[in-house]
């Protein structure tokens, strides 16, 4: 669908939920308003046709999408926006996604929960709360025994969702030593990385020592690791989730890691956030419960709403349609 292409000043609102250069969206014909994303939307500004949102609360959206009725373009800074498309904007307002905007951090954060899966940090420090010294982690170690995920190095990390944010760690992955293959909807070569389709599961799953999930959450990915895909891992396999909580069946990973059936478990999204206190994984063996902390700090997002503003001025496509 093509924005009309306009010809008057239009208001554009901008979240005060985190720090934007305002200064680099100046000199469009628009003029910019800020905005408490916790609160309704005031009434002089209900005429906005344009409408940048970040960690906006469901009230705030739900009446957005019931009282903004010039509102033609939503530009989320989330690289999944449920929260805008659950909210019941008309199907004739553009949503962008701020896809891009998250793929160093969550990649950062992933490298650093393989990392801490390997070498065994959350029991280091589980040691010395308890002021004793982890002796079993110390000292003269095998080296990449076949037994144990311990190293990147000549590891078979297998990226389930192969996206920007996959094309972004796999060189992180490759450069320690690791051997690095995806799964997508579509098989192919992405950037040297061989990308399998999604029928190759039974293939790869046996051949894996770290699953790194990157789904995003919609029907077609609920509970896709689930309890007979996960026996497919090898007993000392880690898995870890940096996409949406519900692409796991979480009592049946709950269940593989009580029963030691796989290595670990490094999560950093949950079915329900925050994780209930009675959630089995926070007690769970080799374990490791992340607060959805990977993303959460959109960079460079003036570049990319300065982009699709200047487009929607055009009339041209936009950039991350949904």
């Amino acid at each position: 669908m093509l924005p009309t292409r306009l010809s008057s000043i239009m208001k554009l609102l901008y979240p005060t939920s985190l720090k934007l250069d305002i200064a680099s969206l100046e000199g469009f014909s628009v003029s910019l308003h800020p905005y408490d994303v916790k609160s309704t939307i005031p009434d002089d500004l209900l005429d906005a046709e344009v409408l940048v949102t970040w960690a906006n609360s469901a009230t705030n959206l739900q009446d957005a999408a019931r009282r903004m009725p010039k509102l033609r373009w939503i530009q989320s800074l989330a690289a999944g926006p449920n929260d805008v498309l659950s909210a019941g904007f008309p199907s004739s307002v553009i949503v962008t996604t701020g896809s891009g905007l998250h793929d160093r951090t969550v990649a950062e954060h992933t490298l650093g929960l393989l990392l801490a899966a390997a070498r065994r940090f959350d029991q280091m420090r589980d040691c010395q709360l308890q002021s004793t010294w982890a002796a079993h982690l110390g000292g003269p170690q095998p080296d990449r025994p076949k037994d144990r995920f311990t190293t990147l190095r000549d590891a078979r990390v297998l990226i389930w969702g192969y996206g920007n944010i996959a094309k972004t760690l796999a060189p992180h992955l490759t450069a320690l030593g690791a051997t690095v293959r995806g799964v997508a909807r579509s098989a192919g070569v992405r950037s040297g990385v061989e990308v399998y389709g999604e029928d190759k599961l039974p293939e790869l799953l046996p051949e894996t020592d770290a699953l790194v999930m990157i789904l995003p959450g919609s029907e077609s990915t609920k509970n896709a690791l689930n309890a007979s895909r996960l026996a497919l891992l090898p007993k000392h396999a880690w898995v870890v989730n940096v996409g949406r909580g519900t692409s796991i069946d979480e009592d049946a990973l709950a269940d593989a890691l009580e029963a030691g059936s796989i290595g670990g478990a490094a999560l950093d999204v949950f079915v329900k956030e925050p994780l209930p206190a009675a959630s089995r994984l926070y007690k769970a063996p080799n374990c490791i419960v992340s607060p959805h902390a990977a993303g959460g700090r959109p960079q460079d997002a003036e570049p990319l709403i300065a982009y699709n503003l200047r487009r929607l001025i055009a009339g041209q496509p936009l950039k991350n349609v949904i």
